[in-house]
């Protein structure tokens, strides 16, 4: 008996051993093992012979069949003839499979993004390709791992089959589970929100520091003591960073990561919907791609492409008219509480068609009226700005906030003191475009209702760019801003936008996994805590230098920066919030931050107060051929050397967090050969984003790929050079 039990363990050891699969990264340095564990898929990275990701498990749980529902209209027992056993059969796509097949393949080509931080992108991985059988339901799932010289990507298929059609999940069981406790930069997993201050601790100190980490919001649902989102960043004690995330997120809800910290192993949960379902599927379908990002250099991880190789690529077929935006307007001033979006303060509530707004008593603080928006036309105008936006400009704003409202906007109809065509006309005549504003207050349904009307008014008046907003708990009722109902709407609003020809800024939409590749005509989003809570209490210092590890991994991100006065309280004595950034710091973030959308948040009076630190902004360009990270470690200092589309100048941003830093860089990014002009905007000796933050200096220096430049960065300081070819 004893020698059967020895003989059976070996065979179970060799089934084990034939099932493990392996695939490496082209260049052999990360390598993934997938095999099955007693029906069960796993797998587990490593990264030069370090441990990244130890044995984890995949799979997903469906929601059990109902049996006191009829399964169609011509059979009502079928489904009550299905016993317990059954039923949890029928909701695990977690276990109880076999290896029908595998496949291996490589890939490699070079591609053009429409805009980006770099003019050619290469897409390099070797893949394997994993399909499951589930013999007792007769269902069949296929799981695709693409292992790049970066990371990690992997997603779920399902492809067309009997027994697997229309299917509800409950949960998806994907792990991450760690090497050790990690330090992680971390926001509370939120279903309505990602506008939070990152935490630095110890993947252990999660649960004891999250209370302090769930700061206020307009609509916000958190869900668990160690819940997170993505993207996450991490550092090990011996040096790795490693990043997790998700790609090409479509028609699915968005993956938060739920910590068991005894274990420390983070399992994936998804956004539920108003009945608590994870999503609905109908097969042939997929997952959106899992990524673990990972390097022993923190600069690889700012410069990875990963996510956007693992998205489809460009659906639009001529995108001449996608064109990167610089841009001012009417915002600042009813963030910081000078104006106002509303037109009238007398009436409590308002409808509309039925509100006389024309004669209504104005409240005297409206931002959106003519005259204003003329003078920031003029400024845009006078200093090369492509567009100005405008907040505020429609009717509705009185009671627009927290009142459960369906009819908010109509997203067409102006206040009496903003003449849309005469200020297109004065537009059009200084070479300026508007940007639209559509605020839906999170009444979605009444949003899709408009968005025809709303695109085409736009074409109409000569708009080629929409700034939409979600602020508030969503209508539907119930639906979660990372649902998986919502993520199909933002993908609608972008697609049919595109029909429209224009170009889509979502803020407070779900964050970016790279779907930009695909539909380019989404130039940015916020999804994360930007200038505007500088105005609210302030960002903490080092919050600039995390965002580049966490946030902008997925996409670009309409931060708003630029701001030179620092008091908000000489804007409006009523606010005593301070911008925790010195102006220097303000003036790198046009290339830390990377966006083809940029907006020079401040007013016009206060950059023509300081006109020589505006004229990076100015100078600044939106569009590259090459990006080089020259130093980065999240929540101490990134800085980054960009190459202007189409043009032999560059330009280089450095920012630092709370404690400041020594930069120390070399210009070997210039071309061989030839002499360059520098200018250099730096903090000043004194400068301090709390006591001094308007100190700073500009000199000029020429120099060659030979040169050198050691510069000091104050607390939550910066600097920023702008580099021009010298002609012979």
């Amino acid at each position: 008996m004893k020698r059967l039990s020895l003989f059976l363990v070996g065979i179970n050891l060799l089934f084990h051993q034939v099932e493990a699969q392996q695939v490496a990264s082209p260049d052999g340095n990360i390598q993934m093992k997938f095999a099955l564990e007693s029906g069960t898929p796993v797998y587990e990275l490593s990264y030069k012979g370090k441990q990244v990701v130890k044995t984890s498990k995949l799979g997903l749980e469906l929601k059990k069949e109902n049996t006191d529902a009829p399964a169609d209209f011509d059979d009502f027992d079928t489904k009550a003839n299905l016993n317990d056993l059954e039923l949890t059969q029928k909701a695990s796509l977690y276990n109880g499979f076999e290896v029908a097949s595998t496949k291996t393949a490589t890939f490699d080509e070079t591609w053009q993004p429409v805009w980006g931080e770099s003019k050619n992108i290469r897409n390099h991985y070797n893949e394997l390709e994993v399909t499951l059988d589930q013999p007792a339901t007769g269902r069949q799932m296929l799981i695709r791992f693409r292992v790049f010289n970066d990371g990690l990507g992997f997603r779920y298929e399902f492809p067309q089959q009997n027994n697997l059609t229309y299917f509800i999940i409950k949960d998806e069981r994907t792990e991450f589970a760690m090497a050790g406790d990690h330090t992680a930069f971390w926001i509370p997993g939120d279903y309505d929100t990602q506008e939070y201050d990152y935490t630095k601790s110890k993947l252990s100190e999660i649960r004891e520091l999250m209370h302090k980490a769930i700061t206020p919001n307009t609509s916000q649902t958190p869900f668990s003591p160690t819940g997170v989102q993505t993207a996450l960043m991490m550092k090990t004690n011996d040096g790795l960073y490693i990043n997790l995330h998700e790609a090409a997120l479509i028609n699915y809800s968005c993956m938060h990561l739920d910590l068991d910290d005894k274990r420390m192993v983070f399992q994936s949960h998804l956004t539920p919907d108003a009945v608590g379902d994870k999503g609905y599927m109908q097969a042939p379908c997929h997952s959106p791609w899992r990524t673990v990002l990972v390097s022993d250099d923190a600069r690889q991880i700012l410069s990875s492409d990963m996510t956007l190789n693992l998205n489809d690529p460009c659906k639009i077929e001529d995108t001449s008219w996608i064109k990167p935006v610089k841009y001012v307007g009417v915002w600042w001033e009813m963030i910081t509480g000078k104006s106002s979006w509303a037109y009238t303060d007398e009436y409590p509530t308002v409808q509309l068609g039925v509100t006389d707004f024309a004669s209504a008593k104005p409240n005297g603080k409206h931002g959106a009226n003519t005259a204003n928006v003329k003078k920031y036309i003029d400024f845009a105008a006078e200093h090369g700005f492509d567009a100005v936006l405008v907040e505020g400009w429609n009717v509705g704003w009185e009671d627009w906030f927290g009142k459960s409202k369906d009819y908010v906007f109509d997203f067409v109809t102006p206040y009496p003191d903003f003449k849309v065509d005469e200020i297109q006309a004065y537009a059009k005549s200084k070479g300026v475009k508007m940007m639209m504003h559509h605020e839906t207050s999170s009444s979605v349904r009444n949003y899709e209702r408009h968005l025809d009307q709303a695109y085409q008014f736009m074409v109409d008046k000569g708009y080629n760019s929409v700034k939409s907003g979600y602020v508030g708990n969503m209508i539907p009722r119930g639906e979660h801003h990372y649902g998986q109902w919502l993520v199909n709407h933002y993908q609608f609003a972008v697609e049919k936008a595109a029909d429209y020809k224009i170009m889509v800024n979502a803020h407070e939409a779900v964050r970016p996994t790279g779907l930009c590749r695909t539909y380019p005509n989404l130039i940015g989003n916020e999804s994360a805590r930007g200038t505007e809570y500088e105005a609210f209490g302030g960002n903490n210092p080092n919050h600039v230098t995390i965002l580049p590890f966490t946030r902008l991994i997925g996409g670009p991100m309409d931060y708003t920066p630029g701001v030179f006065e620092m008091e908000i309280s000489k804007i409006n004595p009523d606010n005593h919030s301070h911008v925790n950034a010195t102006l220097a710091n303000q003036l790198a973030l046009y290339v830390t931050m990377y966006s083809p959308l940029q907006m020079a948040a401040d007013f016009p009076e206060h950059y023509n107060r300081f006109p020589d630190a505006f004229q990076f902004i100015k100078d600044v360009a939106l569009d590259w051929d090459e990006s080089r990270y020259l130093e980065a470690e999240p929540g101490d200092y990134v800085t980054v050397a960009r190459k202007a589309k189409g043009t032999n100048n560059w330009f280089v941003g450095s920012v630092a967090g709370e404690n400041g830093y020594l930069s120390q860089i070399s210009f070997d990014f210039l071309e061989p050969g030839k002499t360059y002009t520098a200018t250099i905007y730096a903090d000043g000796k004194d400068a301090h984003y709390k006591t001094n933050p308007q100190s700073y200096t500009v000199r000029k220096m020429k120099v060659t790929h030979k040169s050198k430049l050691k510069q000091q960065l104050a607390p939550a300081g910066g600097y920023a050079i702008s580099i021009v070819e010298i002609e012979k």
